[in-house]
């Protein structure tokens, strides 16, 4: 698996993915692709079977009561996987870290992510993950 960090979160986060052993981790930054809008993302983040991650969830699963039904991943058949960190907004590094930290210890069994999101939540000083397919596969 290959993380590609969202340019809205730190270098941090892909350099703690290297460090834990997944040495194809980056950073949208890294790959030249600053300010690039979602949409030209997108191509990007599955012609490269990346593991997209992001603090922008609904941007790219749509809204959280019906995942899917808009967003960037609304129209994707097969992907790598979504990983959404969700905090307050203006989310520090330290709360990035441990958000994402949260999701690694996640995959750690070694399952992947293919046509899931992974959302790791800090809601009211507590952590909540939560794992789905996208698309939904019912």
């Amino acid at each position: 698996m290959k993380f590609l960090i969202d340019e809205c979160l730190s270098p941090a986060l892909a350099k703690l993915a290297q460090a834990e052993g997944y040495g194809g981790a980056s950073h949208v930054v890294w790959l030249g692709c600053a300010g690039w809008k979602d949409w030209e993302l997108k191509p990007f983040i599955l012609d490269g079977d990346w593991t997209f991650v992001t603090k922008n969830a609904v941007d790219f699963r749509g809204p959280a009561d019906r995942p899917g039904a808009k967003g960037q991943y609304a129209d994707v058949a097969i992907h790598a996987g979504l990983i959404c960190l969700n905090g307050p907004p203006g989310m520090n590094l330290d709360m990035q870290i441990e958000l994402f930290e949260q999701a690694l210890e996640e995959l750690a069994d070694g399952s992947d992510l293919v046509n899931q999101v992974l959302e790791i939540t800090l809601h009211e000083e507590v952590l909540h993950v939560r794992r789905y397919s996208l698309p939904d596969d019912t």
